[in-house]
């Protein structure tokens, strides 16, 4: 298994688990985090050697990554495993597999890239690379199949683990977070680039919340890793004891909180699964921003946005440009997205402090995020491990 940032190491500690159920005997290993080694996974290699994101960012690492690949191409064919799983990281697992699938080695990649939404080209190298797809989201394998590529629908293993309703009062006394006071959630993102680009933002933006409500508090997940970095862009703010940070809390911050400002990612899923109102934004150098920009697929970014979207919603008209589906004008939008230079301290406090005034509309939200969260739950592990049966039986 390879798992390339800590979103999948969580997915490939999930998946093991039923894995693991199915077959005692099993022995995993490859590249993965702290989750999957607390299932006994041996970790040939850390996930942060894969934690890399943008175009910019990954050059000068490139060549690092190609070797890492090859090194563990080797080693995978000289151990000869009954089946190697690419938990996300697309990117870099598509290579390996491809190179591993031509090498007589069955392979399974757990999570679609998002072809949907930023990059069509990605499912000629899927097809190549992957005997199995284990799709997250229901709409996946429908589209996958027209491709004549073979997919199962296993729910998001997030529908699961979080609660249909959560102790929001429960979080906030775990947190040290008072009961009555309005409280917002800070997530700018478990990457350093993400921090770089999107922390002194969010704290800008919360101080600006804070002159209009002086009684907010404010809660920070931190990933352990980037600890230094996220508390020097909050030290500058000025919050003071009004600004907390959690180390590896975010679904307790999710929980306690009124209200998200997010970074776009995982992140944006799991606040809609805590039926959390949530402001979603996103920054990255100019470079990388202008050729994702242009590979857009769809008129929003944020994973709650496009699941709330009918299923027509996702797929273009003939005779329209995907720049011009993506740029469309009108497309219903459950919670705002700022992305890029439209991401300013002023218009994230701005659409947060929306979301503080206007309870009925979150209560409507809030009903809307238990309908996804129901679409969304399966017993993934179990429904993971019944379709790699098969493809191993075949």
């Amino acid at each position: 298994m390879v798992a390339g940032e800590v979103s999948g190491d969580l997915l490939g500690g999930l998946l093991l688990d039923g894995l693991q159920a199915r077959w005692p005997e099993l022995r995993a290993a490859g590249v993965g985090g702290t989750q999957m080694a607390q299932r006994g996974f041996d970790a040939w290699w850390p996930v942060d050697r894969l934690s890399v994101r943008g175009y910019a960012e990954v050059l000068p690492r490139l060549p690092e990554l190609l070797r890492l690949r090859r090194q563990l191409a080797e080693r995978i064919l000289a151990e000869r495993p009954d089946l190697f799983i690419g938990v996300d990281a697309p990117d870099f697992n598509f290579g390996l597999e491809t190179r591993l699938r031509q090498a007589g080695i069955k392979t399974v990649h757990f999570v679609s890239p998002s072809f949907w939404a930023w990059r069509p080209e990605k499912l000629a190298r899927l097809k190549a690379a992957a005997d199995l797809v284990l799709c997250l989201f229901p709409f996946e394998p429908g589209l996958l199949a027209e491709h004549g590529i073979a997919a199962t629908y296993v729910g998001h293993p997030l529908a699961q683990v979080i609660p249909m309703y959560p102790n929001g009062a429960a979080a906030r006394a775990v947190l040290g977070l008072p009961p009555d006071a309005p409280v917002v959630a800070l997530l700018p993102g478990s990457r350093a680039a993400e921090i770089e680009h999107l922390a002194s933002r969010f704290f800008q933006a919360a101080a600006l919340v804070q002159k209009a409500r002086p009684a907010a508090h404010f809660i920070v997940p931190v990933v352990p890793a980037l600890r230094a970095q996220v508390t020097a862009a909050a030290q500058a703010s000025g919050l003071g004891a009004a600004l907390k940070l959690a180390d590896a809390q975010s679904h307790l911050a999710l929980a306690a909180c009124d209200v998200a400002l997010v970074a776009s990612g995982t992140a944006t899923l799991e606040a809609a699964l805590y039926k959390r109102p949530m402001v979603i934004a996103y920054a990255m150098p100019q470079l990388s921003y202008r050729l994702m920009r242009r590979r857009r697929q769809l008129p929003w970014v944020g994973l709650p946005n496009i699941l709330c979207a009918p299923p027509s919603g996702l797929r273009r008209p003939a005779g329209v440009t995907p720049h011009q589906f993506a740029d469309a004008p009108g497309a219903p939008f459950v919670v705002p997205e700022l992305i890029q230079d439209a991401a300013t301290p002023q218009a994230l406090a701005a659409a947060v402090l929306d979301w503080l005034d206007a309870p009925q509309k979150t209560a409507a939200l809030r009903t809307r995020f238990e309908t996804l969260h129901l679409s969304l739950r399966r017993d993934t592990a179990r429904a993971s491990t019944d379709a790699i049966e098969t493809l191993l039986a075949r």
